[in-house]
């Protein structure tokens, strides 16, 4: 079935041997996550979806914030990550919509890569409010998949947060990002933290501490609605 530009026929395989093998376990698609064929029964699919900062980049499988967050409730919950490495916002809807038939999660959490980033083949020039316009549209896309389907939406961000009016009654991570959960008031300690924390081991991408700190904060404001 196609809905606007998208379809449901299922997800795009990517390439399994991009990743070090040492380091990144990834199912027979390329996705890091289980395999689904066949599809386990009896919880409810949870999708996440991203770029390589919730693929994990340069992490092992036990130290990306979505690992982290997968620990919650998991008796009832499944959780997939669908992050891939370079992924736009666009892409990441259009694999949203792949999954409709093939995983029909209940609930959605979208981590948004950089607004900046489209998925065209020639890449061209983009005004900040025609990429901000551009996001504002890949939401609607994402909130029209859960009035489609009955599913549960909730959105984050791998680098600067969005605010924008159109965003207001929806489940918005927006004072914490990967890039920006560090420092922080430490409640237990009662101090400030600045201690940087390390990056993974491609050096490129923020290490273990900031996804385990961003899982934290993202399952403060919304553990009680994962369920």
């Amino acid at each position: 079935m196609k809905f606007g530009h998208y379809t449901d026929r299922g997800l795009d395989p990517q390439p399994v041997d991009q990743y070090p093998w040492n380091q990144h376990t990834v199912n027979s698609h390329g996705y890091r996550c289980a395999e689904w064929d066949p599809m386990p029964d009896g919880k409810k699919n949870v999708v996440v979806l991203g770029c390589s900062h919730t693929f994990g980049q340069g992490l092992a499988d036990d130290q990306h914030w979505v690992h982290f967050v997968s620990q919650h409730n998991t008796k009832r919950l499944r959780y997939w990550n669908l992050g891939v490495p370079g992924a736009s916002g666009d892409a990441c809807v259009r694999r949203l919509w792949g999954t409709q038939k093939l995983l029909a999660p209940r609930i959605v959490i979208m981590c948004w890569p950089d607004e900046s980033r489209r998925e065209y083949a020639n890449p061209v020039h983009h005004t900040v409010k025609e990429d901000v316009q551009n996001f504002l549209h890949n939401v609607w896309w994402t909130e029209k998949f859960a009035e489609v389907t009955g599913a549960r939406t909730f959105h984050c961000f791998a680098h600067d947060p969005i605010v924008n009016e159109q965003l207001k009654d929806l489940n918005v991570l927006e004072d914490y990002t990967i890039k920006n959960c560090w420092p922080y008031w430490d409640k237990f300690e009662q101090r400030q933290r600045h201690s940087a924390p390390s990056l993974a081991s491609d050096g490129a991408h923020y290490g273990v501490e900031h996804h385990q700190r961003f899982a934290e904060l993202f399952l403060q404001h919304f553990a009680t609605k994962l369920k």
